[in-house]
């Protein structure tokens, strides 16, 4: 299995070429936390366009933490994975207690990041909404749910690599979708960066604060 992209800063370059030959009014880059950031910066450096973060969580299944049975957003959001809940049998209550706390990891996690820093305007405008993969989908989906909220001109999802089922999907619920890599069998994220080290906050609050300079 061979790598596509060195690193998180490799795949936003990458992603940035692409986007430099589309035509966008007024945008704005909107990264998800923590990984999706770094891609996002790059991006937002090559367009010369505003930097900021949309903050979703992953909710896990019970011992399986990496398996998403959905996704939070800001505002309680909540998209479940029907299907994989109904297919493990998870009991309600579970989903219920495993998405409160989610939100409450989001409320926190925003608040580190962003502090007294208020959200960038969006209404009117081109977002485009960035992750650094996907694997099903459900936190991007809960992303989308967020922002439709807040009534931008256009949605467009940029990511480096993903399922083509996914991609398929998500095309189809936006105005736009970018994804440079659509391996089979995918796996996961992570398999096809050479460094794929957890982002800090430290490290977003950087990129965060470089961006707004």
């Amino acid at each position: 299995m061979r790598f596509r992209f060195n690193d998180r800063t490799d795949a936003g370059r990458r992603l940035a070429l692409v986007l430099q030959a589309q035509p966008f009014a007024n945008p704005v880059v909107l990264g998800l936390p923590r990984g999706g950031v770094p891609v996002a910066y790059e991006i937002a450096s090559a367009l010369g366009a505003p930097l900021d973060i949309l903050v979703v969580r992953k909710v896990g299944v019970p011992g399986h933490e990496e398996l998403s049975m959905g996704a939070v957003g800001t505002g309680g959001v909540f998209v479940a994975n029907s299907p994989l809940i109904a297919q493990l049998g998870i009991d309600p209550r579970v989903v219920e207690a495993r998405k409160n706390k989610a939100i409450a990891d989001l409320i926190r996690l925003e608040r580190d990041l962003r502090g007294a820093k208020q959200p960038e305007p969006v209404e009117g405008r081109d977002v485009i909404l960035v992750d650094d993969g996907l694997a099903t989908g459900s936190t991007m989906r809960a992303a989308l749910a967020v922002l439709e909220t807040r009534r931008p001109s256009r949605i467009i999802v940029a990511v480096p690599v993903a399922p083509r089922e996914v991609c398929q999907t998500l095309e189809a619920e936006t105005d736009g979708l970018v994804c440079l890599e659509m391996p089979a069998p995918f796996l996961a994220v992570g398999a096809w960066y050479r460094s794929f080290d957890q982002t800090t906050t430290d490290e977003v609050k950087k990129l965060l604060d470089e961006s707004r300079q």
